[in-house]
């Protein structure tokens, strides 16, 4: 399977998991107790950070790989990456926004988890900025990596800032030191994690498209992406 045909395949089940995400969120599960249909916007907003997460993660290990091999198309695979993770941190701080006004009464408080996400958010712009301040692009990567290394480190501690600080934010439902146990109804569990599988594949789509374009403006090695894990995993699933 080519990248195109792999790019298809993963934007087709990403519709598919937005139309159950819907289903599941405004249909099936049940409206929250305390919070009400505001709690809706769970099935978007946790999944939007989750897959944040991901990125972020990927954009590590790209920029650990750049480093010790000095490979554009790594640098690519970790700008792409930091790139899809942006965006997907500012849509959770938007929903999150939105989520805040009714429960909270206000659309913005200086709570942990708002402030160290808003600083995990500027992080990784700055590690987008940082990739235009020299004409020398073998530097801008060397820096950028170096940013996507250690602003990785704001992870955990966005992920933790509602068990560790006092915080208006409410814990973790599933990802907690307890585990998941009675924290969620079954049905909510199932519009949540739908939501999660939804977007993980979306941003797989969005990533892929974004490595290839990246490589159409270096040809000259762009034939090395082909090795990307995310493309063999995808295109290898694919022809079994």
């Amino acid at each position: 399977m080519s990248r195109v045909h792999a790019e298809r395949l993963l934007g087709g089940l990403a519709a598919t998991g937005a139309a159950a995400t819907l289903v599941l969120g405004l249909v099936v599960a049940p409206a929250d107790a305390v919070q009400g249909q505001a709690q809706r916007l769970m099935y978007v907003h946790v999944p939007a950070a989750w897959v944040a997460y991901l990125a972020f993660a990927w954009a590590l290990v790209a920029s650990v790989a750049y480093l010790a091999r000095r490979s554009a198309a790594w640098d690519r695979r970790a700008q792409a990456a930091a790139e899809v993770g942006v965006g997907l941190t500012a849509l959770a701080i938007a929903l999150g926004s939105l989520w805040g006004r009714p429960v909270w009464g206000v659309w913005w408080a200086w709570d942990p988890r708002l402030v160290t996400t808003v600083v995990l958010l500027l992080v990784y712009v700055g590690y987008l900025g940082v990739r235009g301040l020299s004409d020398d692009s073998s530097r801008n990567a060397r820096r950028a990596a170096v940013v996507g290394i250690v602003g990785f480190v704001n992870v955990p501690v966005v992920h933790f800032s509602v068990v560790w600080w006092r915080t208006l934010h409410q814990p973790p439902t599933v990802l907690r030191p307890e585990g998941p146990q009675d924290a969620i109804a079954p049905a909510m569990l199932a519009g949540l994690l739908t939501g999660v599988v939804t977007f993980t594949l979306g941003a797989g789509w969005l990533y892929l498209r974004r490595v290839r374009s990246l490589a159409l403006a270096a040809p000259d090695d762009a034939a090395t992406d082909e090795a990307d894990p995310v493309h063999v995993v995808v295109t290898r699933g694919g022809a079994a």
